[in-house]
């Protein structure tokens, strides 16, 4: 596709970056065919392509409009159209750089900005949502069940005292994960124990700026990896193998530290080694021995695969590969590519559209009647645990 950008524009990395996007572009459509908001809506400006365009002609200087940004509100950054783009286009980083265009020059209603700011104020730190989900959960046994399905249920925490070992890795302690779901880390961290690594969590460490970052709110995104940065490098020092994320959300986030703090003379060498050491928890159970991991009974799963999983980091069947080889039964899921509507702030800020597309994912995972479903990620969790009464689980659960 041709571009017509100005001189300054093209002086700009985010200019070249849009440029080498849209250019790759041959406007064949494929990306419609997979696209989540597109099939809901059948609207072509709805769909990876018609976003595509809309934003080069805001680059290419034609005046932004609270339309487009509903456009581009509406998609949720899945990453199924890079899947199936013959071409490679990086939809995702036009995507970003459209979104933060928009921010600057179409001034939200003043209520749209009152609740992106609290969303960033509340979910961005585990202490915030503590005391929220402590108040939810006392006045669970008198809301309404669908409201109950919403509010996680506290999990007891496994009694272990993890030992000593040679190999040590970090694990992002985030942010609605500790507060919705402690156990999970609790879990990774057991888990890697038996595997004979040693995997911990750092003081000081929280969010990995996702959220923000997805809000249009890059300084803050900025802010939360510099921190995680200053809390992780000592032990990054001390010879950490690798930096590990049990939320497939965030691992993209962490791999694109490089990226977001490139131009950050103090920060963009830490950056970009932290990215390179970023590894998915199923990145790191794949090559290790799983002999001694088994289930405590062959049991039907239905594996729903994050877009962050399968798109986002092209990791799909690995997940699904271990639970095979560790004794589970997986039951097929039809169109598994298509997302749950969680896509982290989604759910509360496209609240129709996220329903519609959680209805159609529990509709197909619990199509051949399993007897638990599992994920990969806090958010679609979350999300699938509320529609329905078939246990939801992160896998790293069933692997005890």
């Amino acid at each position: 596709m041709q571009t017509r950008f100005s001189p300054a524009l093209l002086a700009t990395p985010p200019g070249q970056t849009a440029e080498r996007v849209i250019r790759s572009c041959v406007h064949c459509g494929f990306c419609n065919a997979t696209c989540p908001t597109y099939q809901l809506l059948g609207d072509e400006l709805d769909g990876p392509r018609g976003r595509i365009y809309q934003i080069k002609q805001v680059l290419e200087g034609a005046p932004a409009t609270a339309s487009l940004q509903q456009h581009l509100d509406r998609c949720l950054g899945c990453r199924a159209c890079e899947t199936t783009c013959p071409s490679g286009v990086e939809y995702h980083k036009l995507l970003d750089i459209g979104r933060e265009q928009l921010e600057r020059q179409v001034p939200r209603p003043l209520w749209q900005r009152i609740q992106r700011r609290l969303i960033q104020f509340i979910f961005a730190e585990a202490a915030r949502i503590n005391p929220l989900l402590s108040l939810g959960r006392l006045a669970r046994p008198l809301l309404p069940r669908t409201l109950k399905r919403r509010i996680p249920k506290r999990r007891k925490l496994p009694a272990f005292t993890p030992g000593t070992h040679r190999r040590q890795m970090l694990l992002l302690n985030g942010c609605v994960q500790p507060a919705a779901a402690p156990h999970i880390n609790t879990l990774a961290i057991r888990l890697f124990d038996r595997l004979g690594i040693e995997l911990r969590t750092v003081r000081g460490s929280g969010c990995c700026g996702a959220l923000h970052f997805h809000l249009g709110d890059a300084e803050r995104a900025r802010h939360s990896a510099r921190r995680n940065i200053d809390a992780w490098w000592p032990a990054v020092e001390q010879g950490a193998e690798a930096l590990v994320s049990t939320a497939t959300g965030c691992t993209p986030m962490l791999g694109d530290y490089a990226q977001l703090l490139a131009d950050d003379p103090v920060y963009a060498p830490r950056a970009a080694r932290l990215a390179a050491m970023t590894r998915d928890l199923s990145e790191v159970i794949r090559d290790e021995n799983l002999a001694s991991l088994s289930p405590v009974k062959n049991r039907r799963i239905a594996f729903h695969s994050p877009c962050t999983l399968q798109h986002a980091q092209s990791l799909d069947g690995v997940v699904e590969d271990i639970l095979t080889r560790t004794g589970y039964t997986l039951t097929p899921v039809r169109d598994k590519h298509l997302c749950c509507g969680s896509a982290g702030t989604y759910s509360l800020l496209q609240p129709q559209l996220s329903q519609q597309l959680a209805d159609n994912k529990l509709e197909a995972l619990q199509a051949s009647q399993p007897e638990c479903i599992a994920t990969a990620n806090i958010g679609c969790l979350l999300q699938l645990q509320a529609g329905t009464d078939v246990e939801v689980v992160h896998w790293v659960e069933l692997l005890g």
